[in-house]
Formats: C-alpha cells, sequence, structure tokens
C-alpha cells in the first residue's frame, strides 16, 4: 500500500483501539488496569495516521515540480524519447500499482469496531490445565455468611491449605459451567496475566446439590461448604478440589469474565 493506504489503516487501528478502550468490550482482551495505556495506544496511532498524511501532501509539491522538469526536457528529444518516456511512465505505472485485494485487510478492523468476541469458555477451559498456583499466603477470612469467594480463592485455600481457613464455613462463588467428556459439572474462571492470550483456568469440581441439567458456558452462583473431595485435571494434572453445593443458581455473565485476583 501507499503511504496515503497505510495511514488510512493506523487510523481505522487506533480508532478501534480507543473504541475498545472507552467501552467494556476491552476487557475481552486485556486486564482492567491496562485500560489507560490501551487509549494511549489509540491515540498515538491516530496521531501517527495524520502526520503521515500531513507529511506525504506537504512533501508532494516539491516531487510534481521535479517531475514537470524531466518531462520538459524529455519532449525535446523528439518522438521516440516521448515514446520511450510513455513506455516508462506505463511500467512504472504497473509496479507501483497495488492489488485492490489488500483492502481486504481492512475487513478484521470493522469485525474488531463492530463485532464484540466472547470471552474464552468452557472449550478453552476444559482443553487447558488447570493454572492453580500456591498462593503467597492465607490471610484472614472476614466474617459473612455467605462468604463471597472468587474460585481462585477457593481453590487455593482447598488444595494448599487442606481447607482449614474454610471449614465450618459456607461460601459464594461465581463462576462459568463446564463439563468434561462424561459430563461432570466444575465451576470455572478464567485468570488473566496480562491478556486473553494468556489466560489459563482455575477449576472448582461440583457435587451435592447440582441442577440435573446444565449447560456449559452458563454463568452460576453456587452457595456450598469445603469438601476434602479432590481430583486431578486431565490436562496437565494438576489438583482440583471441589465444593459441596447446597444451593445454586444462574446469574448474568459478570462485566469483567476474567478473574482479576489471580496473581500467576
Amino acid at each position: 500500500m501507499n503511504r496515503k493506504a497505510q495511514a488510512i489503516v493506523l487510523f481505522l487501528v487506533g480508532g478501534a483501539v480507543l473504541r475498545a478502550g472507552s467501552t467494556d468490550l476491552y476487557l475481552r482482551y486485556v486486564k482492567a488496569g491496562l485500560r489507560p495505556l490501551l487509549l494511549a495506544a489509540g491515540v498515538v496511532l491516530m496521531a501517527a495516521a495524520v502526520a503521515t498524511v500531513w507529511y506525504e501532501r506537504r512533501t508532494r509539491p516539491a516531487g510534481e515540480a521535479a517531475g514537470e522538469g524531466e518531462g520538459g526536457h524529455g519532449e525535446v528529444e523528439g518522438g521516440h524519447g516521448e515514446l520511450e518516456g510513455g513506455h516508462g511512465e506505463g511500467e512504472g505505472g504497473h509496479a507501483h500499482r497495488e492489488p485492490r485485494v489488500s483492502w481486504l485487510l481492512v475487513l478484521p478492523l470493522f469485525a474488531l469496531i463492530l463485532v464484540a468476541p466472547p470471552a474464552l469458555g468452557s472449550y478453552t477451559a476444559m482443553h487447558t490445565g488447570t493454572a492453580l498456583q500456591r498462593p503467597w499466603g492465607f490471610p484472614a477470612l472476614p466474617a459473612g455468611d455467605p462468604l463471597p469467594l472468587n474460585v481462585a480463592d477457593y481453590a487455593g485455600r482447598a488444595v494448599y491449605d487442606h481447607g482449614r481457613s474454610l471449614e465450618h464455613r459456607r461460601v459464594k462463588i461465581t463462576g462459568f459451567v463446564a463439563l468434561d467428556g462424561h459430563g461432570a459439572p466444575y465451576l470455572v474462571r478464567m485468570a488473566l496475566n496480562c491478556c486473553a492470550a494468556d489466560a489459563q483456568p482455575v477449576k472448582i469440581g461440583l457435587t451435592g446439590r447440582i441442577p440435573a441439567v446444565l449447560e456449559p458456558d452458563t454463568w452460576l452462583q453456587v452457595i456450598g461448604t469445603y469438601t476434602r473431595k479432590r481430583t486431578k485435571d486431565p490436562v496437565g494434572g494438576g489438583a482440583i478440589p471441589y465444593l459441596e453445593v447446597s444451593r445454586s443458581r444462574p446469574v448474568p455473565a459478570p462485566r469483567d469474565p476474567y478473574d482479576e485476583s489471580w496473581n500467576g
């Protein structure tokens, strides 16, 4: 592409980044804390596109003047020179003509602007091993019944603290449903280190009073208690703790579908 076309594509990329950063769409790609950097990147890209067009328009008159001078000299040389010049211009025009199909590169940008991609869900979770790692520590849990916990906090305490801080406590956890090859249900949240490209699942097995019918990717809020039961993740062999469910209900997908509590 020529410089004008490059500037247009650059401007569209910047606009797409700005749109994502100014709405909740960016949460499908990066952690919430990266929003200021995303907005700054969009502004820089759009400014670079405008500067490219300005520079191109500023330098063009000098180039056109030089071309006219060369053309006048060619006419003095005679008809044969004009023919050669015409042939050369034809070759030059052919050499610098970009195929129109290259503009199809812009289509993904419009898709990014117009279509919000879904967050990673049950398919990714069940084809990726659990990312549960030993926490730095186990601070005292606040009062509350049921106690709201995220998936990673419950799983870390259940596996690495052997449930000592969870015994005799009812907990409330929200995640999306994933089913293994045998139909066993898991409650999952995808954890981010930086962006969706490095998202990894943390899983909790569900036992007890589970709904008879569960659809993958359905968001579920469960209330239950710690149980010593655990299993090994078939992908990678990591430990997956269980939760004894006493109540559950479907809930809307949260504004941020990823678990920001994760520290990697």
